[in-house]
């Protein structure tokens, strides 16, 4: 079914232009369940490309999301402290030391100690990270947030606030998340569970 919208400007709401949603009163709970039903769908369509990318990139670089994503970061930026990583990468800095420290164990990166300033660890690629990041898929959220950017300023503004009401229908508002799309612990060992 094909549902036109319009914008009534004034008030910022979307509005159905098209005759399927001027129902009868009878049709109503049909009507309702049937948008449930599509919304679960939808949403069950989210966590499965999130599941299916997050296997995938195991599979190929043997990383997880928020691994590749701090990799690709130093990368960017060349030596980092963790604080910086986790302040760039939207972590907190107890999830970043983790990561880096399984990073470290792989040997994608190294610490070493600033010259001028002793107190301060940073944070390099190794030669094998470089090398496992030229292969490496890009993060799921990468396509997201290009496509999102070239949305108008009112279709950012309703996706947001729709997700937003989506996760509090889902009692989901007070959990601490990060903008990684990734499923399980940000900060996991096995890249294979999920």
């Amino acid at each position: 079914m094909n549902i036109s919208y319009s914008i009534d400007q004034q008030v910022g709401k979307l509005s159905p232009t098209s005759r399927a949603f001027r129902r009868r009163p009878s049709d109503q709970s049909e009507t309702t369940m049937n948008r449930y039903d599509e919304v679960l769908v939808a949403l069950r369509r989210i966590i499965r490309a999130t599941d299916l990318h997050s296997k995938q990139l195991s599979k190929v670089s043997g990383l997880t999301s928020p691994q590749l994503l701090i990799l690709q970061t130093l990368r960017h930026h060349g030596e980092l402290t963790v604080g910086d990583v986790a302040r760039r990468v939207s972590l907190s800095q107890a999830t970043v030391t983790t990561i880096i420290d399984r990073l470290s164990k792989r040997g994608f990166v190294v610490r070493e100690r600033g010259s001028a300033d002793k107190r301060k660890v940073f944070v390099h690629l190794t030669e094998q990270a470089i090398e496992a990041l030229v292969d490496a898929p890009r993060p799921l959220q990468d396509s997201f947030v290009q496509q999102f950017q070239d949305l108008r300023d009112w279709e950012q503004s309703m996706i947001l606030t729709s997700l937003e009401r989506v996760a509090h229908m889902m009692d989901a508002q007070h959990i601490d998340a990060s903008p990684v799309l990734d499923l399980g612990q940000l900060d996991r060992t096995d890249t294979g569970n999920h």
